[in-house]
């Protein structure tokens, strides 16, 4: 058991690694192509294609439902070391991931084609080039569905540094787009949703080419195994409410920005969700990197090292969500103003409430993905699923009230915090889990080094001047506030002991070389 524990950790720190380089090379490119396609586009345009891809995401939720099934079942079958069941789980997925891509196109081709002709607030000058790019986004919403059966394989077999390659290669294509954009007299919007959508061609002929030559499951054959079928679909139809609804609350909310507002509002929503989703996209890695081993140790039987993992992931990956949070949040004013020049009306109040709700993220990640390890997820996505409906419901009222577009924001983070309790109570008995100790080890440690960190970044924001080199110092502080908090207060003892003797290991190694 040690040894397996060890090498679990070895391999899941491995994957992190190589995921963060990822992020970090995105991180750099994102920011910089974002600035570049918004100038190029122009604050309608980029509007226009932000609330387009809403309408095209609102049919999403059946990749995504159909997703969790089949990343769960891939890596449950690795668990218990069942090869057949494998080769049974990826054609099966297979066929179901193709016929769902069917579906969305003929949903989104019909009921989305509808909407965007008689509801969506556009420029009847621009109505032609959103028609284009609403045509692409649907493609290029089916090739990434038919994509997700080997996207479950990499992750399932955590071979992330492919994964790692693809999204750097992605990251790429979305500069030298960037660069097109500026040099090209043709409708820049069009070229937008043609240029984006010939990255996932490339995506889905690469993932196919690699997880044939290296995973011995990965070769389709036709089998209608309908025990299989129905089990995958019926973990995917109750995961298809929760999704709904997540659908509902993000792209929703976007739709009715753009019913009240139009889509400037859309093109300040739009900054701030690329900005949180870079930063997202940190904890998501980690994350990305320790999902497979909490579902792993689930079919193995060894809950305790489940909980482990639920706790010390819980952990570190909110730390690092807070050391980009909150100097992004105190200095959020001055960072669009840098990165953007020409910042649209709301983006910085989006942009904080965004952060603030994408606190929760980690906490929630762990605890869904150990609740579908279990397979049992239909009392936890009927409840969740009714508390989240609430967020369109309650944000239509305040915006037909009269309420600014941020009590959008507002009320999805009211919301965030009750449904995180929800979906503790629902998965304790699952998995044995034990509240007050998730309260004490976890809960408790993370507030005390966000309250702790925040104190002295937030001073020196009001006593100091808004000058170049005071806002440099307060994001240095921030982030060496939040790792000192973190360790020193975040980490048990033996965690703490574990990082140091990783950081002497890493030290001897170098100056060995």
């Amino acid at each position: 058991m040690p040894d397996n524990n060890i090498s679990s950790n070895k391999r899941i720190a491995k994957n992190t690694l190589l995921l963060y380089a990822r992020m970090l090379y995105s991180l750099v490119i994102s920011l910089f192509t974002a600035r570049v396609v918004l100038n190029a586009l122009g604050a309608v345009d980029y509007g226009i294609y932000n609330v387009v891809g809403s309408v095209v995401s609102m049919f999403v939720f059946l990749r995504t439902a159909m997703g969790n099934s089949t990343h769960r079942y891939v890596a449950f079958a690795l668990g218990k070391g069942d090869q057949q069941q494998l080769n049974k789980v990826f054609s099966t997925s297979i066929i179901i991931h193709f016929a769902i891509g069917i579906a969305i196109i003929v949903l989104a081709e019909t009921v989305g084609l509808w909407f965007l002709y008689n509801k969506m607030v556009i420029p009847e000058e621009r109505m032609v080039a959103a028609q284009w790019c609403y045509h692409f986004s649907v493609i290029t919403c089916f090739l990434s569905v038919i994509c997700v059966p080997y996207d479950a394989e990499i992750i399932a077999h955590e071979k992330m540094g492919v994964f790692a390659f693809v999204q750097m290669f992605n990251s790429t294509m979305n500069l030298v787009i960037a660069y097109l954009l500026v040099i090209t007299n043709s409708d820049r919007l069009i070229l937008y949703g043609l240029l984006l959508l010939s990255i996932q061609v490339l995506n889905r002929v690469f993932y196919g080419f690699y997880c044939s030559r290296k995973f011995e499951e990965c070769h389709f054959t036709w089998m209608k195994d309908m025990s299989l079928i129905k089990e995958m679909t019926s973990f995917a139809g109750w995961s298809l409410i929760g999704n709904m609804i997540w659908v509902a609350y993000t792209q929703g909310t976007n739709i009715l920005l753009n019913m009240f507002f139009g889509p400037v509002v859309n093109a300040a929503r739009g900054i701030a969700v690329q900005v949180q989703s870079v930063i997202k996209g940190f904890v998501t890695n980690f994350q990305m990197a320790v999902n497979p081993q909490i579902t792993k140790t689930y079919a193995a039987g060894e809950l305790k090292q489940m909980h482990s993992l639920i706790f010390s992931s819980t952990k570190l990956s909110f730390f690092l969500l807070f050391m980009f949070f909150l100097p992004l949040f105190i200095e959020a004013e001055w960072i669009l103003e840098i990165w953007l020049k020409n910042v649209p009306d709301h983006s910085v109040a989006y942009l904080r409430l965004s952060l603030l709700i994408m606190l929760f993220s980690p906490l929630v990640n762990p605890i869904e993905t150990s609740n579908n390890a279990t397979g049992d997820i239909k009392k936890f996505q009927i409840v969740v699923g009714c508390f989240n409906i609430f967020i369109v419901i309650l944000s239509y009222v305040a915006l037909k009230l009269g309420f600014p577009p941020e009590s959008v924001f507002v009320v999805q983070l009211a919301i965030s915090s009750i449904v995180l309790f929800v979906k503790l109570l629902l998965v304790r008995k699952k998995i044995n889990l034990s509240i007050r100790e998730y309260v004490v080890k976890v809960l408790l440690r993370l507030a005390l080094v966000a309250l702790i960190s925040s104190v002295v970044p937030l001073s020196l924001f009001y006593l100091l001047g808004q000058t170049v080199m005071n806002n440099l110092l307060i994001i240095v502080v921030s982030v060496l506030c939040v790792v000192i908090s973190a360790y020193y207060v975040g980490l048990s003892n033996h965690e703490r002991t574990i990082i140091t003797e990783k950081i002497r290991e890493r030290i001897k190694i170098n100056k060995s070389k």
